[in-house]
């Protein structure tokens, strides 16, 4: 269901997040956009005039953990609600699950966040727009680079294809999206998520 951001004291609260429904297969066709999944750890960065703090998918603040990432928020906006993931980024341009757990309690400076939506920006609730607007607006607030703030790249082209660019670099499966989708915190069939580039392969006659 579709939630706004609630103001409470002046400070925003945690959305539930919206989950993607496993599939065995990615959507094709038009109105789909597809995104790498990153298997990192699921993160709400949240900005308001109580500064800047980071919660787990569950709602937990985790800022203590995540504190250089914390650190690195310097964005132009007096609040927001950023949605994505915490990685570490491993050898050979791969993101490391074992080595993510690691960092988390040994060496929290290699980890970044990857926003992939935003919720909320500047008083304004952005989780009614469509995605490719809120993507629009993210990407203009975050200017992507290569710091501790990225921007997670977007595909409107075929899902099959990017299977073949993510098992490249060692990534497990994609994050489909329809493009005119409202953000709806909990389970979506708006978000698809296909983990085993074997199992598409192997439905559509080998042809990968």
């Amino acid at each position: 269901m579709s939630k706004r951001a609630k103001v409470v004291g002046g400070r925003l609260e945690f959305l539930p997040p919206q989950i993607p429904t496993r599939v065995e297969r990615p959507p094709e066709g038009e109105g789909w956009v597809h995104e790498a999944n990153l298997d990192g750890c699921r993160t709400q960065i949240i900005i308001d005039n109580g500064g800047v703090r980071l919660y787990n998918k569950n709602g937990r603040d985790w800022t203590t953990k995540y504190w250089p990432i914390a650190l690195a928020v310097d964005l132009p906006c007096r609040t927001a609600i950023l949605d994505g993931e915490v990685i570490v980024p491993g050898e050979q341009s791969a993101f490391d699950c074992p080595a993510l757990e690691a960092a988390i309690w040994n060496e929290p400076s290699r980890l970044v966040f990857v926003a992939f939506d935003i919720l909320h920006l500047d008083g304004h609730d952005l989780g009614s727009l469509p995605l490719l607007q809120r993507k629009q607006a993210l990407w203009q607030l975050i200017e992507p680079g290569l710091g501790k703030i990225q921007y997670s790249e977007h595909f409107e082209g075929s899902a099959l294809a990017l299977f073949r660019t993510v098992e490249k670099i060692g990534l497990n499966g994609i994050i489909s999206k329809r493009a005119d989708s409202r953000y709806r915190s909990g389970l979506s069939s708006t978000w698809l998520k296909a983990k085993k580039f074997e199992e598409a392969d192997s439905r559509v006659g080998g042809r990968l």
